[in-house]
């Protein structure tokens, strides 16, 4: 995490996302270091399932920047974004002749830091 400027970041987290960790991470790097409004753009039309959770935590940590510290959403930019992986669900899928397959579904937690650009 970058830390010159911990003070002036607003953070939003998404705690174990139904997803995995690397099909986020792949969007993530996509939006890191832009400004807000951009990253809205290239969310809204890039075709990975895994831009909807982050639209929703990138907007809260918008509103947040907003409400906390009066800050314009016009004027944010994306300074930490990162994907930690989560739990595992684990199940068992029926095979032949009786048998079972594990089946492991796994989470991520998303984490989003915003901060005024000046």
């Amino acid at each position: 995490m970058n830390t010159k400027n911990t003070t002036n970041l607003i953070l939003s987290h998404g705690y174990a996302i139904q997803m995995s960790a690397l099909k986020v991470r792949r969007v993530i790097e996509t939006i890191r270091g832009r400004s807000y409004e951009e990253a809205i753009m290239i969310l809204r039309f890039l075709p990975y399932r895994a831009c909807e959770p982050i639209i929703r935590i990138l907007s809260s940590a918008a509103a947040n920047a907003a409400e906390q510290k009066q800050w314009k959403k016009s004027n944010l930019m994306i300074e930490v974004a990162y994907v930690d992986e989560g739990p595992k669900l684990k199940r068992f899928r029926p095979r032949a002749q009786g048998r079972g397959a594990p089946i492991q579904k796994p989470s991520c937690h998303i984490t989003i830091g915003v901060s005024s650009e000046k």
